[in-house]
């Protein structure tokens, strides 16, 4: 699916463009909600997406709102990064979004925390609608930082695991796995080797493999990263450590990094046809939803199975969850026409028929309960399984931070070092990463 391959492509690239600029949106002119929304008016909506098929999509979603509130019209700016956004954000202007939506959930902490995207609580009581009952959990929590929920959730994306059913039944696997123990023993079933290569890996697991980042397998252990005072929880969570050991011993297992790294390289492209799941390389795969269109589009010669990722052992009433991320929208603070711009991010976000129509034609994954639960939505059957996971009560997220995905990168850093011999001492090495993440954070603060 384009529209998710952009959002996991250049996340990090986004995330680090708005991290690089000023931390406080400040300057700009002030907005307000003092603007009739019944009278006739135009606002200006800016959106990250691009491909022809998507943008035709997005202007459809804004034509069924323009013809529910005819005094209303909205002009589409689309291909806008979080960078353009975040500048026009701060300058503010007549040429300046009202509305705005962003492939990139991790800066969330900061739009809310600089005041450039205005809080939207108000908004939503006022029209009584209920965002904890009307998003799925991990939607509702990574739209807002500290109370302030500067963001609505604008269609997701939740990870599970994709498996080569064909070469399953050669290695005598019944079905996928479900926790990681067996998640483990599979891989090294599926696994062939080839001299100092492999015919066939069972699972690439290196982090600078395709979505296998630290954040995506954390998410299955459902770590908590900051405590109620905001300091990091990294070095003190369990979690995070099970999770680290976990993916070293896939990687010692499956041959070692070196090894493994070596195999990767000769691999083909994350985004094109000659994915490494696609062509049979990697049995097993770590993906968004958006990896079924794309592996179809393909033509592997194989059967593709679809599955929610493996749970730790001691979690396994959990098995169904995942990790979700996904679009957010919000309104700018400097936009003169809030009521007006809350009429246009309710529509997009909580009208159910609008939800299902912009899911069915980008396939991305529904962003509210109902829209979840819709018989009007139409996908392949195997894409049922992103919906019940973005729909499961235990699915998880990364929390907003005041500096975006500083934290994350940190994290993710450490899991470099580790995975790669680096670091061997995972105890200290996340102390350290843990007191760089309190350091950054009280920095940007």
């Amino acid at each position: 699916m384009p529209s998710a391959v952009r959002k996991a492509a250049f996340a990090l690239a986004a995330s680090t463009a708005l991290l690089l600029s000023t931390t406080a949106c400040t300057g700009h002119s002030a907005g307000g909600a003092d603007d009739d929304a019944s009278k006739e008016t135009t606002l200006t909506f800016w959106h990250a997406w691009s491909a022809p098929g998507e943008v035709k999509a997005v202007q459809a979603l804004v034509d069924g709102f323009e013809k529910a509130h005819p005094n209303i019209h909205v002009t589409v700016v689309g291909n806008m990064t979080d960078d353009k956004i975040n500048q026009a954000l701060r300058a503010g202007g007549t040429k300046a979004p009202d509305v705005i939506s962003s492939f990139t959930t991790n800066n969330v902490g900061k739009f809310c925390s600089s005041g450039a995207l205005v809080d939207l609580n108000p908004f939503f009581e006022k029209a009584g609608v209920d965002p904890d009952t009307t998003f799925p959990k991990a939607m509702n929590e990574y739209t807002q930082f500290e109370g302030d929920r500067c963001a609505v959730p604008l269609l997701g994306d939740a990870y599970g695991l994709y498996y080569n059913k064909t070469a399953f039944e050669k290695a005598g696997i019944s079905g996928p796995p479900k926790t990681w123990s067996e998640f483990e023993a599979d891989a090294k079933k599926l696994t062939i080797p080839q001299g100092d290569s492999y015919e066939q890996l069972g699972f690439m697991p290196n982090y600078h493999g395709w979505e296998t980042t630290t954040e995506h397998y954390l998410g299955q252990f459902s770590p908590t990263y900051f405590d109620k005072a905001g300091k990091s929880t990294i070095a003190t969570d369990p979690a995070v450590p099970a999770a680290f050991t976990l993916q070293k011993k896939l990687v010692d297992g499956l041959g070692g990094f070196k090894r493994l790294e070596k195999y990767r390289s000769g691999l083909g492209d994350e985004w094109g046809p000659k994915h490494p799941f696609h062509t049979g390389q990697v049995a097993m795969q770590l993906d968004g939803e958006w990896r079924l269109g794309m592996a179809l589009d393909a033509k592997p010669d194989f059967e593709i199975g679809v599955a929610p990722l493996p749970v730790p052992d001691d979690q396994a009433d959990q098995y169904g969850k995942g990790y979700i991320t996904g679009t957010i929208a919000g309104i700018a603070a400097t936009s003169q026409k809030q009521n007006a711009a809350w009429e246009l991010v309710k529509y997009m976000t909580t009208d159910t028929d609008a939800v299902v129509a912009f899911s069915n034609a980008i396939h991305n994954v529904p962003s509210t309960l109902a829209a979840l639960k819709s018989p009007d939505l139409t996908y392949d059957p195997r894409f049922k399984t992103f919906l019940d996971i973005a729909a499961n009560p235990n699915s998880t997220t990364s929390p907003a931070s005041v500096n975006g995905g500083v934290y994350l990168t940190t994290i993710q850093q450490l899991g470099y070092d580790y995975e790669s011999g680096k670091v061997t001492d995972l105890t200290a090495g996340l102390k350290k990463a843990a007191a760089q993440i309190d350091t950054d954070i009280a920095q940007a603060k």
